[in-house]
């Protein structure tokens, strides 16, 4: 399994905050912040395990949106990859904003990839962030 979180920070935001806002979603066991162009920078988590999404589900069930994301993964599943778009400056306090599009996180979305090796693998992931598989 590999988790990756990724979010740009551009020159009017504090990367701090968007570091918070990323940690709200992940306990990564990697962390690099890139130059991309100009002031701006590309912040880029990862992991290896679905526990390092322990503060997404955390979020997740104090929200009580449980059925509402499972919903979203599966809508945006391909195959053995999930794709979320996550609205930064709202994951900075802590809560969860699902987006279909970048162009609905005025300052850019945090984007969440999960790839496994196999169906049952993603169906763990399922499973842990939303409490049922399927």
């Amino acid at each position: 399994m590999r988790i990756t979180v990724e979010a740009e920070v551009r020159p009017t935001e504090s990367l701090e905050k968007v570091k918070k806002a990323v940690f709200s979603i992940i306990k990564p066991s990697n962390l690099v912040i890139e130059d991309i162009h100009g002031e701006f920078k590309l912040i880029r988590a990862e992991c290896s395990s679905v526990e390092c999404l322990e503060p997404l589900r955390n979020i997740v069930r104090k929200q009580q949106v449980e059925p509402a994301l499972k919903s979203y993964l599966l809508k945006y599943r391909e195959g053995n990859r999930l794709l979320l778009l996550l609205h930064k400056q709202v994951a900075f306090v802590e809560k969860l904003s699902l987006i279909d599009s970048e162009r609905e996180s005025p300052l850019g979305p945090i984007k969440l990839e999960i790839v496994c090796s196999s169906n049952e693998e993603l169906e763990e992931v399922l499973e842990y962030l939303t409490g049922s598989p399927r």
